[in-house]
């Protein structure tokens, strides 16, 4: 009896292992998709990234009449194309409304979604997605008429209150206006060229959504200074690219994609002073840079690709004052570098 014990727990001890080591096959390296299976193969194949943007939002992926993208997300587009092509067009720009988004990264229609998307713990579990670096470190906010007098969240008690559907935007008005009681009356829209055209109309007393979209909105209503962004702010909205679960080597290359226009600016490497920074003989300006070792090659890309990637985009204070800055007076604040007090930090280089 005690053979037949003993030569069944051997057998399902065997059963055991075999399966463990089939699933360690499966995902080798820590990727869930095989490796001829990942992203970065077949954006490799096909010599372009499609990148889903928003279109829509000045200072972050905009699209002018003659069909040019500017922006910090479209930039960070291109930074990706720049690094595995070696030029910055080979991009295919998708613009995607708030509600299609995930959907549309979900199906495959796009290999990375950067759309200032807001990293939140439903988003990056039951939806499926991983989120890379925040690129910008939001919060949202209000914007009112300076002829109103609002001067506060108290102000809009008993107000009506623009806001676009399908975005963490909703919740964040409801759960904040719930807990000072504030009472409101939300008036929704899914577009939001839409939204602040029914705002400016009238239509509603206030427009929320992010404070940098608010800002750079309001730069470009007619009479801006007919309008103010309140101090108050509601949330958190640490915004960044995200891509599909399970493709740890694609999500391995944008994220440190991005975190080379980080560690550029640390090492304070710009477009202006590459070509001398590839001379130098600091070891962690070499690595950045793949004069040595093979940081690059490790994970699939060209071992010089964050050297790409600031010759055709800069670093990351460079995108941030291109597209934030200089043209909406735009402080850094939290998206200042840690070692000037900001939350911009990289991982090293090693």
């Amino acid at each position: 009896m005690r053979k037949w014990i003993s030569l069944l727990l051997a057998t399902a001890l065997t059963a055991a292992v075999a399966v463990a080591c089939a699933s360690s096959s499966d995902t080798a390296g820590g990727d869930g998709a095989a490796d001829g299976n990942s992203v970065l193969n077949t954006v490799l194949d096909r010599g372009s990234v499609i990148c889903g943007v928003n279109g829509q939002l000045p200072g972050f992926s905009f699209v002018d009449s003659g069909g040019e993208y500017s922006g910090m997300d479209a930039d960070y587009c291109r930074a990706i194309a720049a690094a595995l092509f070696d030029d910055p067009s080979k991009v295919e720009f998708r613009n995607l409304s708030a509600q299609e988004r995930f959907t549309a990264l979900a199906a495959g229609e796009v290999d990375v979604l950067i759309r200032n998307t807001t990293w939140t713990i439903n988003r990056d579990t039951a939806l499926g997605l991983e989120f890379m670096p925040t690129t910008f470190y939001d919060g949202q906010g209000m914007l009112v008429t300076t002829a109103s007098g609002v001067k506060d969240l108290k102000g809009l008690s008993g107000k009506s209150i623009c806001v676009q559907s399908g975005t963490t935007t909703e919740q964040n008005l409801t759960d904040s206006f719930r807990k000072q009681n504030i009472p409101f009356t939300p008036v929704v829209f899914d577009d939001e060229d839409a939204l602040y055209s029914a705002f400016t109309q009238g239509r509603c007393q206030a427009a929320t959504s992010d404070r940098s979209q608010l800002t750079a909105r309001r730069k470009s209503l007619p009479n801006p200074d007919n309008y103010a962004v309140l101090d108050d702010v509601i949330s958190k909205e640490p915004l960044g690219a995200a891509v599909r679960n399970n493709d740890s080597k694609w999500a391995d290359a944008v994220k440190w994609i991005t975190y080379s226009t980080f560690q550029a600016e640390e090492l304070d490497i710009t477009q202006a002073s590459l070509a001398q920074a590839e001379s130098s003989a600091d070891p962690e300006v070499k690595r950045l840079l793949g004069k040595e070792g093979t940081l690059g090659t490790d994970m699939g890309l060209p071992n010089d690709f964050a050297a790409r990637v600031i010759k055709a985009v800069g670093n990351y204070g460079e995108i941030y004052d291109r597209n934030i800055g200089t043209p909406f007076a735009l402080e850094r604040g939290l998206n200042e570098l840690w070692t000037d007090g900001g939350l911009i930090y990289s991982p090293p280089f090693r």
